[in-house]
């Protein structure tokens, strides 16, 4: 296979339309998670599925996937390019979605979903190998909030779309959806050049990617912030794998599941949208930092409500919409501080620190999810768990010296 060819200024689409398409490729992942929420009760009634709490292996095997996936396709980008492997990717996708759409039990089903998300973990692993080839620092934390900001549109409408589906054509055919989408995905990537500069092409080979991921893994400050990311994000998935069960058993309002969702997710919408304005002028880690802070606190109001026994729906939504939206402003602000020293490696760095982040987050939000009793104080004492877990290893990572900020030169092609 021939080396990738360089980018260039004049093949690049527009920045507003590389932030919507590189949005949307991650959108996929959002999508074949968040439009299955509501039919969770379908799928379990279709399949058999005995015990409550097991529907919600439907979302974690997926993230499960997508964790180990993401080990792969760093190198792979690295030696053939970020469209050569993110376009067969898309395909594959499509054929799993499809798989899981004909799924005869419920034990099918999830091997099909973990295959299904260990494919799609090459959708995030290569945005952000993409956003690295073309910028650094802050700059790169400001593209990558504007692009969650455009990818929470997906999650923000996902869950309506799924009930709608499941309503009028039944739990299989939101499979179906998702694979018309991947499709119409392939298509639009036409317009993408490659990104990848000739002189960042590293080799395919086991000792050039375990010596890539020992990098990673020395280097402090990347480490600190990768796992503090897993922590928060396991939070935020413990939230998704409960979420259905909370609205519909704790408050008795399964019809208004759509609507909660989407309002918490536009919490996070919010944050990115404003941390896209405000991270190049404060910096990632002045921002991040005080958003961990502003999440204890929240987290701590979380579990005052819920000791209190006059818990409402609507406070459970306002205080989740703030404590998530608090994620937006951590999540891809520590992905980029993480990243700050790999322009030179960008995809193995991006494909380890997916995989070691996603996968912790998997397991902490499966272990989250379980916990459920039918009451929302489990995920409340889980929020500043993850939390005060995360702080520690973000002071670690920085030796001790919080809200610094570190001189950057930006790349930017645009």
């Amino acid at each position: 296979m021939h080396n990738p060819a360089p980018p260039s200024k004049r093949t690049l689409p527009g920045e507003r339309e590389m932030v919507v398409m590189m949005a949307m490729v991650m959108a996929l992942n959002a999508l074949a998670i968040d439009a299955m929420l509501p039919a969770l009760p379908a799928i379990g009634k279709g399949l058999g599925v005995l015990v409550a709490n097991d529907r919600q292996y439907v979302i974690s095997i997926y993230l499960l996937g997508i964790g180990f996936g993401s080990l792969i396709y760093g190198p792979l980008a690295d030696r053939f390019g970020r469209k050569g492997v993110l376009v067969p990717a898309l395909f594959a996708y499509v054929v799993f979605s499809i798989g899981c759409g004909l799924a005869t039990s419920f034990p099918m089903l999830l091997a099909l979903r973990f295959g299904h998300g260990l494919v799609s973990a090459a959708l995030g692993v290569i945005v952000v190998a993409v956003i690295r080839d073309l910028f650094s620092g802050d700059a790169m934390a400001k593209r990558l909030s504007l692009i969650f900001l455009v990818f929470m549109i997906v999650p923000i409408i996902a869950p309506t779309i799924g009930a709608g589906v499941e309503a009028v054509a039944g739990w299989r055919a939101i499979f179906i959806v998702l694979a018309v989408m991947g499709l119409l995905m392939v298509a639009w990537l036409r317009r993408l050049p490659e990104t990848l500069e000739p002189a960042d092409v590293r080799r395919l080979d086991w000792r050039t990617m375990v010596s890539g991921w020992a990098t990673v893994t020395r280097h402090r400050r990347a480490a600190g912030y990768m796992i503090a990311s897993g922590m928060m994000q396991g939070a935020l998935y413990g939230y998704l794998n409960s979420s259905e069960q909370i609205i519909d058993e704790v408050f008795n309002a399964q019809s208004w599941f759509p609507l909660i969702f989407a309002c918490v997710a536009v919490g996070i919408a919010i944050a990115n949208f404003s941390n896209a304005a405000i991270v190049e002028r404060f910096g990632a880690r002045r921002v991040s930092q005080t958003a961990v802070f502003a999440f204890m606190a929240t987290s701590m109001a979380q579990i005052a409500a819920a000791l209190s026994g006059a818990e409402t729906l609507w406070m459970f939504t306002a205080l989740m919409m703030v404590n998530v939206g608090l994620i937006g402003f951590i999540g891809s602000n520590f992905g980029s501080i993480a990243m700050e020293d790999f322009g030179h490696m960008a995809g193995v760095a991006s494909s380890y620190q997916s995989f070691a982040k996603t996968l912790l987050a998997a397991v902490v939000g499966a272990t989250i999810g379980q916990q459920y009793d039918g009451s929302t104080l489990p995920l409340a004492y889980a929020f500043l768990i993850s939390a005060v877990v995360g702080l520690v290893l973000v002071f670690w990572a920085e030796r001790g010296k919080l809200f610094t900020r570190p001189g950057t030169a930006p790349r930017t092609p645009y």
